[in-house]
């Protein structure tokens, strides 16, 4: 047993944020603000924060097919060192998860080889080329918790709008990439002033709003559910809202880095700072993290997205888009606490309640009965961020060299300290 004391505790389901106790006891949360129990182990938090294990909806992982960049051993021990307690995998692997066979491979490996929880989305169609549907019923009996073909838009209108028909029949959770496809393929630049100076490939936010409109009437067409994994500008918000005004089943995200850059964060080329979708004006940052505030927005993940330095050390318009964000999404996310004022609770609303609560799982919360997934954290703490420290295998990270405030003290999954690890500094 673990008896937290003199501890801020953030919790996002009754919004509150306040000093109080909690005893953890067989791998769940037992007891809050109650006395000491006998035999219990005393842990003094010192007024620092206890909060829900951050649950990230989205992360890359190499393995199977490109370990050399993100293993799931080392996106493991990168996730529980950022307070990230489950980690929702991407299907885009190699071979992709569409298969029982893969995701009953990879749920293993990550079972013997993680300390954190792994649970992942499933392709949703074959190979992830958008051509035929892949075993959707199959692979949500194996443990696939949603179905999407990652950051690939599925142009066939017709194909996608017949899995959805079939995934509703399963009330299975379809995660959709909005873009128009043709507009923004060879992009790697928001349109406007600072694309045009620097002489990049650009794509115009509409090609955002387009492809969540299809998306959007297709679920009204089919009654799926739905959710957009990446809302980063300004033009799709109120279709968006529109969906949520309909009673449509339809939530959405957007990664930490596109609420805390802009495009001018590229400088010079810096390719670290290439995602898909690219980033955004300082306009449509200011207008996503509004949409957060006022809940349009549901969840926040790192779409976490490893590239070893081969793929990054390129011209910008050949450099591979992504970077990592597990071990940075919390003290990105501080960010938004700091500077745009946004609550501790709301933020943890985003970060672990809610897609906890999209994906049916338990996790996210500090009920009483709920799983013991938890991350000790000092919002304030101040340092510069040294990607070489990182545990990622991969360090392209647009936060190296960056000041930033808040560091995780202590993760626990199930009640069990798996980070900072036995002869950890």
């Amino acid at each position: 047993m673990l008896w937290f004391h003199n501890t801020r505790l953030i919790d996002p389901e009754a919004g509150t944020d306040k000093i109080g106790t909690l005893l953890l006891r067989d791998g769940v949360i037992a007891e809050r603000d109650g006395p000491r129990p006998g035999g219990a182990d005393a842990i003094d938090a010192q007024g620092k924060c206890l909060a829900p294990g951050i649950v990230d909806l989205g992360v890359q992982v190499g393995e199977p097919g490109a370990q050399h960049k993100e293993s799931l051993r080392t996106a493991g021990l990168a996730a529980a060192a950022g307070g990230v307690t489950t980690i929702i995998m991407r299907p885009d692997t190699t071979p992709a998860i569409d298969t029982p066979e893969v995701l009953e491979y990879v749920t293993r490996r990550a079972k013997a080889r993680t300390p954190v929880n792994i649970r992942a989305t499933a392709a949703l169609t074959r190979g992830r080329e958008g051509r035929e549907m892949a075993e959707i019923g199959l692979l949500l009996d194996a443990g696939a918790v949603a179905f999407g073909d990652g950051a690939r838009v599925l142009r066939d209108t017709k194909v996608l709008g017949r899995a959805m028909t079939y995934a509703n029949g399963l009330g299975a959770l379809i995660v959709g990439h909005p873009q128009d496809a043709g507009l923004s393929h060879g992009a790697c630049a928001t349109s406007g002033k600072f694309a045009s100076l620097k002489g990049l490939p650009a794509v115009s936010p509409m090609a955002e709003r387009m492809g969540l409109d299809r998306d959007i009437g297709l679920v009204e067409m089919t009654g799926a559910r739905y959710h957009a994994d990446q809302i980063t500008c300004a033009r799709a918000l109120p279709p968006l809202e529109r969906a949520k005004n309909n009673g449509f089943d339809v939530t959405a995200g957007v990664s930490i880095h596109h609420v805390t850059l802009n495009e001018f964060d590229v400088g010079d080329y810096r390719t670290f700072f290439k995602l898909t979708p690219p980033l955004r004006s300082e306009d449509d940052r200011r207008a996503v993290v509004e949409a957060l505030r006022t809940g349009l927005i549901d969840i926040i993940c790192s779409m976490h997205t490893p590239q070893d330095e081969e793929s990054k050390r390129l011209p910008f318009e050949e450099a591979a888009p992504g970077a990592v964000g597990l071990e940075t999404l919390l003290p990105a996310a501080m960010r938004l606490h700091h500077s745009e004022g946004l609550s501790l609770s709301a933020i943890w609303r985003a970060l672990a309640l809610n897609p906890a609560r999209r994906l049916g799982l338990e996790a996210g919360r500090l009920s009483i009965g709920a799983p013991a997934d938890l991350v000790l954290f000092d919002p304030d703490a101040p340092f510069v961020l040294n990607r070489f420290t990182l545990r990622s295998k991969s360090k392209n990270t647009p936060f190296d060299e960056a000041r930033m405030q808040g560091r995780v003290l202590a993760t626990y999954v199930g009640g069990v300290q798996v980070y900072p690890e036995p002869g950890d500094a």
